[in-house]
């Protein structure tokens, strides 16, 4: 009765309703759907969905440019995917995969937005979604320099082997 994705975290520590609830056999799973439509219309949610895409562009762009990240993919639709890199120069493919992800644990603590993890293609990176109409401009410039903090930070202490 349960749904599995790389990027939803599962927890062991406390029971999860999900695993043990029948969710998506309730009705009216599609009367928000119905509820959109009959209030934006066509028109509204083609908009909706262009302007969740263009925001999801502008963060898988603008954090995928900062330094120590890197864009995996151009978003489609509204989903984007950013790996993180270490900056110790001797940083193996494991390190970039454990900096990600203190990356996304800092990012998530920091509240300015909630990223989640996955694995593409074999390394660790964040899951960008754009999936909320009240998002805005200022939205995404806030977030871009909450992520740019959190990374300068994390990439200051990271300990560079100095050459003996």
């Amino acid at each position: 009765m349960s749904k599995g994705a790389s990027y939803i975290v599962a927890s062991t520590d406390a029971r999860d309703a999900i695993h043990f609830n029948p969710e998506m056999s309730r009705r009216a799973r599609g009367f928000a759907t119905y509820a959109a439509l009959r209030e934006l219309g066509r028109n509204g949610i083609a908009l909706l969905v262009d302007r969740c895409c263009r925001f999801a562009t502008q963060l898988t762009s603008r954090i995928g440019a900062l330094p120590h990240a890197k864009a995996l993919n151009s978003p489609i639709i509204n989903q984007g995917l950013v790996r993180f890199l270490n900056p110790s120069p001797i940083a193996t493919a494991a390190d970039h995969d454990i900096f990600t992800d203190q990356i996304i644990t800092a990012i998530c603590a920091e509240g300015t937005a909630f990223f989640t993890g996955t694995t593409f293609q074999g390394r660790r990176a964040m899951r960008i979604s754009v999936c909320n109409w009240q998002t805005n401009d200022e939205d995404i410039d806030a977030v871009v320099s909450a992520v740019e903090r959190i990374v300068a930070t994390a990439a200051n202490q990271v300990a560079v082997p100095h050459p003996s």
